[in-house]
């Protein structure tokens, strides 16, 4: 078995698209995913890309999947890392894809300079907080995650004071 990581192409977007949704099936919010192939093709590879993609590959078949960007401490006044997804699929999972992902980001961290990285994981996913505790990952406890979406974001943008340039 040879496993390897890759950036992702934009000929990856389907398989892209898939892993995401076969995420979303896993984390019960199969409802909440709107990303298709034309999106992430824009997003991940478009002239101003928003974020990256690792593909971890067995065999070189897709296995795996790593979603990143680069966010700013202004406690550390320095950019880190911040990982938006990392997939492996169900047949792949215990055989090292999770762990060659985690660590092609960390390299992708020191190489970028980035003092960290971050992420978030569902409180339920038990197997997913093992693996964190187990790579020395800190649980960072005391932070609540806070999100505005959809109709809430827009009436909340609309009101009060504006924003000029």
């Amino acid at each position: 078995m040879t496993l390897s990581i890759r950036d992702a192409v934009p000929d990856d977007a389907a398989t892209i698209v898939r892993f995401i949704t076969e995420l979303a099936i896993y984390e019960r919010a199969k409802h909440e995913m709107k990303a298709d192939e034309s999106m992430i093709r824009s997003t991940l590879f478009g002239d101003c890309p928003h974020a990256h993609a690792l593909i971890a590959l067995q065999d070189d078949q897709p296995v795996g999947l790593a979603v990143y960007f680069f966010n700013y401490s202004t406690w550390l006044g320095h950019r880190g890392l911040y990982v938006e997804d990392v997939f492996v699929t169900s047949s792949a999972r215990g055989q090292g894809a999770g762990l060659a992902l985690m660590k092609a980001l960390a390299r992708i961290a020191v190489d970028n300079h980035c003092p960290r990285f971050d992420w978030q994981v569902l409180d339920w996913n038990q197997p997913a907080i093992d693996f964190y505790d187990a790579i020395g990952a800190e649980a960072r406890r005391e932070w609540l995650s806070y999100r505005l979406e959809g109709e809430a974001l827009r009436q909340f943008a609309g009101s009060g004071a504006t924003h000029h340039d």
